[in-house]
């Protein structure tokens, strides 16, 4: 095969055997790669109603044909299983270069299935594969597991692992790989732990056949010029990093504040990318394959919060920061360390320490059920409780289950900022119309990265659309959750899409693989994964009561900024989204739409 390598690895845990298995041609032409191909694998083969943390659910790594290659930003991997967050289908990308390390092994995917019944990490060598004891990695962080991983490999390995939080079964632990990028959401990490799972280390020399070598790097080469001909990627994304965007969505009046209680935060400009870049940069940094290099190497040089490393991103500055009312650059700085050191995902994390706060300042969580003050801005207790909820120590342990769970538990679940309980980033759906409909009908619930329309909304990429209005709000989220899915299959990273569009990814995608894929081919596949993985949660048990989002959104008009006086306009929305995507009014895939993408 040409992009694809034409090789899975099963993994049986259980029994500790390791078996190569050919990859069908087919399916990788109808599901791409990486979250698609990993989607169908998982659809075909585990009852969508297991318990996520059971011997019966599994793990799949999976690669996509442009992984490892010199496609523009052609680095990223998913881990794809059914979550113990949300109960729906996970996948979960990541960056960096573990996943073209596994294509060089001599892999596109890899399959866990059981349990181990001792702790255990995976080597792979240029095709060949064995399970390990990893009792003594057993309790360590993510950077102390991958420097013990590589002594006892070699030192030029790539690792992917969990840590503590994954040990802890944290259910939005996350993947990390070199050291400092995550398979981040709805807690695939937690599957991991739960499989005695600790890692998976991979070193290969081997090569990625296309099947037109002048025309994949003419199409490569077309598509560096768009990317350095671009503001975004070759503007704010490198000189400040994702961060560049908590003075622009604030501006917008979109910033969620205080667990989603206004849009407008006072502190914004000193957690901004551009404070970031003036106190505590240290160089840029790129994944495999990319010119953009919107990852940070950061240093906090002293005081207690002193500590190196890599982010705060976007996300992670907003969660820690504006969510949680903490308008100290260094204790969210020394948060974020900590969730990747520890292994959990810092959205999750940040958007339930601000649920809490909120609990706990209303007097519904008590404070004889918390050694610690919970009160918005307090700068110590985020960063003491970003290191108890790795270890599910004290409120870390209630923390550790998610807001939804958490806000439940105290009898106020609408407090829960979260769509299928997984929790909201950071874009204020009432003063962003189109992100609150993602939110709603995205697979994985809360999640910005299943159809980012803030990029036509706010940046007007690749048109600008107004963002308090509801109207043409169901195509758009249509448009950019079917693109994401082919850009998330085809190993490319999601950025790309501020200057690239379908035609670009295809372009690079055909002559790498020999499949005559299109414009229209690319995003139907596209849009086939992303109604797998629909078809996939509805025999879960969801249902389109799911389809939601938190009652504050809708019935709390935004008390201040450009957004003023707006709810989020979802009944409308989803209703003309159901059209669009051709489901029936209760959500459901039709038969005629089934039989459209060949599913």
């Amino acid at each position: 095969m040409y992009g694809w390598i034409g090789q899975l690895l099963r993994v049986n845990l259980s029994s500790g055997e390791c078996r190569v298995e050919k990859l069908d041609p087919a399916l990788a032409r109808d599901y791409v790669g990486a979250r698609g191909l990993a989607s169908k694998i998982l659809y075909d083969e585990i009852d969508p109603k297991v318990d996520p943390l059971a011997p019966e659910n599994k793990l799949i790594f999976m690669t996509g044909p442009l992984t490892g290659t010199m496609a523009i930003s052609g680095s990223r991997y998913n881990v794809v299983t059914k979550s113990p967050l949300t109960g729906a289908i996970a996948a979960s990308s990541s960056g960096g270069y573990f996943g073209g390390e596994l294509k060089y092994a001599g892999f596109d995917g890899i399959i866990f299935e059981g349990k181990a019944a001792e702790p255990v990490y995976l080597w792979i060598e240029d095709g060949s594969c064995e399970l390990r004891p990893a009792g003594e990695l057993w309790g360590k962080n993510t950077h102390e597991t991958e420097d013990a991983i590589k002594a006892a490999t070699c030192p030029n390995a790539r690792v992917a692992c969990i840590g503590p939080a994954g040990e802890k079964l944290v259910r939005f632990a996350c993947v990390i790989n070199d050291k400092h990028r995550a398979a981040g959401r709805s807690g695939v990490g937690a599957v991991m732990g739960s499989k005695n799972l600790k890692a998976v280390a991979v070193r290969g020399h081997g090569g990625i056949k296309v099947a037109d070598g002048p025309d994949f790097r003419d199409a490569v080469l077309a598509a560096l010029a768009k990317i350095k001909a671009n503001d975004v990627t070759h503007g704010g994304l490198p000189t400040y990093g994702t961060g560049v965007l908590v003075n622009v969505i604030n501006a917008h009046g979109g910033l969620p504040t205080r667990n989603f209680q206004t849009g407008i935060f006072a502190g914004a400009g000193k957690i901004s990318g551009e404070a970031l870049a003036e106190n505590y940069l240290v160089r840029k940094k790129g994944c495999l394959a990319c010119p953009i290099a919107c990852g940070r190497a950061t240093l906090v040089p002293g005081g207690p919060y002193a500590g190196h490393g890599e982010g705060p991103e976007y996300e992670a500055l907003w969660s820690l920061g504006a969510d949680c009312g903490v308008d100290d650059l260094a204790a969210v700085t020394k948060a974020n360390y900590l969730a990747n050191e520890l292994g959990y995902d810092p959205i999750s994390f940040g958007a339930t320490l601000a649920c809490a706060m909120e609990l706990y300042e209303k007097g519904y969580l008590p404070a004889k059920d918390t050694e610690l003050p919970l009160e918005f801005g307090n700068a110590a207790v985020l960063v003491e409780t970003a290191r108890k909820v790795g270890y599910r120590e004290g409120i870390g342990d209630l923390l550790a289950e998610g807001s939804y769970r958490l806000a439940e538990r105290y009898g106020h679940p609408e407090l829960s900022m979260s769509s299928k309980k997984q929790e909201y980033p950071a874009y204020d759906p009432r003063a962003i119309q189109g992100i609150g409909l993602n939110y709603a009908t995205s697979n994985r619930g809360g999640c910005h990265v299943r159809g980012y329309t803030v990029a036509s909304e706010v940046m007007g990429v690749p048109v600008q659309t107004d963002p308090q209005s509801p109207e043409g709000k169901a195509a758009l989220v249509k448009a950019f959750q079917d693109l994401t899915a082919l850009v998330d299959a085809s190993g490319m990273c999601l950025f790309t899409t501020f200057a690239l569009g379908a035609p670009d990814v295809v372009s690079m995608l055909a002559p790498a693989t020999g499949v005559p894929y299109t414009e229209a081919s690319g995003i139907l596949a596209g849009e086939r994964i992303f109604n797998l993985e629909r078809l996939f949660n509805f025999a879960a048990g969801l249902t389109k009561a799911d389809d939601n989002l938190a009652p504050r959104l809708l019935e709390e008009p935004m008390p201040e900024g450009p957004a003023k006086g707006k709810t989020s306009a979802l009944a409308q929305m989803l209703a003309e989204y159901y059209q669009v995507r051709g489901w029936d009014e209760e959500g459901r895939v039709t038969a005629a739409t089934r039989e459209r993408l060949g599913l």
